[in-house]
């Protein structure tokens, strides 16, 4: 029996019962479509936690100055640790991987503009922090290095304190005044997501070596810095035991200097997501097996409806194998036109719903850190897989029987 004639058999054997097969592939339909909304969640859910990382500098690791909390040598644990611009230098020089680095010093000052008054946090640091810390620009520039080097007094403002300071008129080439000393305003970032009433969008940037003008600066507040490839652990290794030859305490001591990595916050985070992922596929393949059981019945039932016919056919030499494929091939009709449905009706559902919120609800300016159900190629092969394993598995059984029923039986059946 040819293949073309064996499709042809099922799709009259279909056509027979209309309101059963419909009713059949709506339930895979509905498996189907729960399995793509789900594992598109799941990919949404991973997608907002990079987003929400790479905000901030997915690579971004912070080094902050504490105290020693064990003894080494003769000197006693309570030590404090002071971070001075030298430290960048060596660690330049023993961690090659780091891609960029800086310089770190906060203080509230006041600012004025004119009649305009503000206190907000001042932050001094090197050109290379607007990379680590993926500071994205809304107008103007950022400071070079040569205005680092020669203590140029320009500043890149926040989001909201341009709005504070200038409300809506142009903030580029005007100048402001940071503790009475004036600097000139050469940018201004876009807005960032912020969490609470965290001041990001509120800070003033300024050149580290010009921030000497309105402090000692002498001993850091951090130093900042981000690195090529994934070896977050190796990094952070390497600076420990630099710091720790170079200030001369255990490199064992964490509480010296406190390292905060942030890829490493971000591979928990992962870790989460990929047990979200295979949580959701699960539930979505259950779901989908219950429309496979309910296929099963029903060709079961179409089984032993045509056993008669089973046992005409077999009488006039048709083989086991042209009978299994026809009802197999029945199975799988239903099965892939129920996941078309499927697959429409879970575009429709995520276009529908769009978003939901999830770290929108936590931070401000954060839509990019929400869920958004968005069914990608790798979500629908992942489901048509699974959606194919499922057909198979619960036309097989049906087509088996129907296969392995004996000819004479099969007549005598009523």
């Amino acid at each position: 029996m040819k293949k073309r004639e064996i499709l042809n058999e099922a799709i009259d054997a279909l056509r027979w019962n209309p309101r059963r097969t419909f009713l059949t592939l709506l339930g895979m339909a509905w498996g189907i479509a729960t399995v793509v909304l789900l594992l598109a969640y799941g990919n949404g859910f991973g997608v907002a936690v990079n987003n929400i990382f790479r905000s901030y500098g997915s690579k971004a690791v912070g080094i902050f100055p504490g105290r020693t909390s064990l003894q080494v040598g003769g000197s006693k644990a309570g030590r404090q640790i002071r971070l001075t611009s030298d430290d960048i230098d060596d660690l330049r020089s023993s961690v090659p991987l780091i891609l960029h680095i800086s310089r770190e010093l906060d203080k509230n000052f006041n600012v004025q503009n004119q009649a305009r008054v503000a206190n907000v946090p001042i932050t001094g640091i090197d050109p290379g922090a607007q990379q680590i810390w993926a500071l994205k620009l809304a107008d103007g520039r950022f400071f070079t290095p040569r205005e680092d080097q020669s203590h140029a007094r320009v500043a890149v403002l926040s989001h909201d304190i341009k709005d504070k300071l200038f409300s809506g008129t142009p903030a580029i080439g005007r100048t402001i005044r940071i503790s009475g000393i004036s600097f000139e305003v050469i940018g201004v970032l876009q807005i960032r997501m912020q969490e609470g009433n965290d001041d990001i969008n509120r800070i003033i940037y300024i050149p580290y070596s010009a921030t000497g003008a309105l402090q000692d600066n002498r001993y850091l507040g951090g130093i900042w810095l981000d690195y090529n490839g994934l070896a977050d652990e190796a990094v952070v290794k390497s600076v420990r035991e630099t710091l720790a030859l170079v200030h001369g305490y255990d490199p064992k001591d964490e509480r010296a200097v406190f390292i905060f990595d942030l890829r490493k916050q971000l591979n928990q985070f992962v870790i989460i997501t990929t047990g979200l992922k295979i949580l959701l596929g699960f539930i979505g393949t259950l779901t989908l097996g219950i429309g496979g059981i309910g296929l099963m019945n029903i060709m079961l039932v179409a089984v032993s409806q045509r056993t008669r016919e089973i046992g005409v056919a077999k009488a006039l030499g048709l083989r086991r194998r042209d009978i299994l494929l026809q009802f197999l091939s029945e199975a799988l009709l239903i099965t892939a036109a129920g996941g078309v449905l499927g697959m429409v009706l879970s575009y429709v559902a995520a276009y529908s719903i769009g978003s939901l919120t999830f770290y929108s609800a936590m931070a401000k300016h954060a839509s990019a850190g929400d869920i958004h159900l968005s069914v990608s190629w790798n979500v629908l092969l992942i489901a048509t897989a699974i959606l194919g394993a499922v057909g198979i598995v619960s036309g097989i059984i049906p087509a088996l029987r129907a296969a392995n029923l004996d000819p004479i039986e099969a007549l005598r059946y009523e």
